[in-house]
């Protein structure tokens, strides 16, 4: 295997954003790709089999354009990055960085991380009611707002309703001081959260007292005809399936619907069926209905997240496996 060497000349205003503190993503490169990286006097040299060269030059060159615009290079960055330059699609990076959604309160702009994200936007774009379905952290229900907001802001949609079941997750909670409003923010709370983040307090507050605005639980949905609006349903997952039909017939003209969940993480009664299993089910066949699937290589949190949806779903499917494995022979064969 011969071992060749490249150079790239990196900018000094972007060396630190780059490369990390103490060199931490050279590193990172260097394990993952199997080559030697020696950064002097704003030149990086890159050395060992060309296919990891050209693969850590690729990933070196993307990073520093993410830089060039202004973002703050993170470890996930890195991560996507890499996974990337394994396949045809190492400069999509770059693409899926110039899709401004919109900008926080603070003029941060929110924009997909991952094809996977990049997906879900243009899906909520094209189509009447989205499902985005994945595991925690990939900004599912995050993209979802800022999408909403953004609608709201440009005169597209006249409201915006967000509403989740109110379940506990696995624990009961028992009785809860206060009025009704304050017995269902706490299970609204991540809602509240995002809208404060994106438009600030002042322009939610305001909005929200001209029911503009409105967080509600799934159960206020009922009776209701929602037009010129943009609906979202967290935590599907938690829902019956006569709810998530309750909830989809509300849905008006002029409106726009994103449902979120995650198969994984059900707070259901023991035995009870999910209303977003059986949605994803019975509407697969509808054309104006779209299903995006987000997987842990979409997931935009620290880097141990990603790293702990993966250990749950290596564990997940081995007990699978073992479960068919004790099944009687004859339903083994027919399976």
């Amino acid at each position: 295997m011969s071992i060749v060497e490249n150079m790239i000349d990196i900018p000094v205003e972007h060396e630190r954003n780059v490369c990390g503190q103490f060199d931490a993503y050279l590193k990172k490169i260097e394990k993952t790709l199997h080559v030697t990286m020696v950064n002097r006097d704003g030149a990086l040299k890159i050395i060992g089999p060309k296919q990891g060269v050209d693969r850590a030059k690729s990933v070196f060159q993307n990073l520093i354009e993410l830089s060039r615009r202004g973002n703050a290079i993170g470890e996930q960055n890195v991560d996507y990055a890499l996974s990337l330059s394994f396949t045809e699609d190492d400069g999509q990076i770059l693409e899926i960085d110039q899709d401004i959604i919109c900008r926080t309160a603070a003029g941060r702009p929110i924009k997909p991380k991952t094809m996977g994200q990049k997906q879900y936007v243009d899906a909520i774009r094209e189509k009447m009611i989205v499902f985005g379905i994945g595991p925690a952290g990939t900004g599912k229900t995050y993209l979802a707002m800022a999408m909403a907001i953004q609608a709201f802001k440009s005169g597209e949609v006249g409201r915006i309703i967000l509403t989740r079941p109110a379940i506990e997750a696995g624990e009961k909670l028992g009785f809860l001081p206060g009025d009704l409003q304050s017995k269902i923010d706490p299970y609204l709370r991540p809602l509240y959260d995002a809208l404060y983040q994106i438009m600030g307090p002042e322009s939610y507050l305001h909005n929200s007292e001209k029911g503009l605005i409105e967080v509600a639980p799934l159960a206020y949905m009922r009776g209701r005809t929602l037009d010129n609006a943009y609906i979202i349903l967290d935590e599907a997952q938690n829902t019956t399936p006569a709810q998530m039909k309750m909830f989809l017939t509300r849905i008006g003209f002029g409106s726009k619907v994103i449902v979120t969940g995650d198969q994984t993480q059900k707070d259901l009664p023991g035995g009870a069926a999910s209303g977003l299993d059986t949605a994803l089910k019975v509407l697969k066949r509808i054309d104006d209905i779209g299903f995006c699937r987000l997987t842990s290589q979409d997931v935009v949190r620290h880097p141990l997240v990603q790293k702990i949806v993966q250990a749950y779903d290596e564990y997940e499917s081995k007990s699978q496996g073992k479960d068919l494995a004790k099944r009687p022979g004859k339903e083994r064969k027919f399976r």
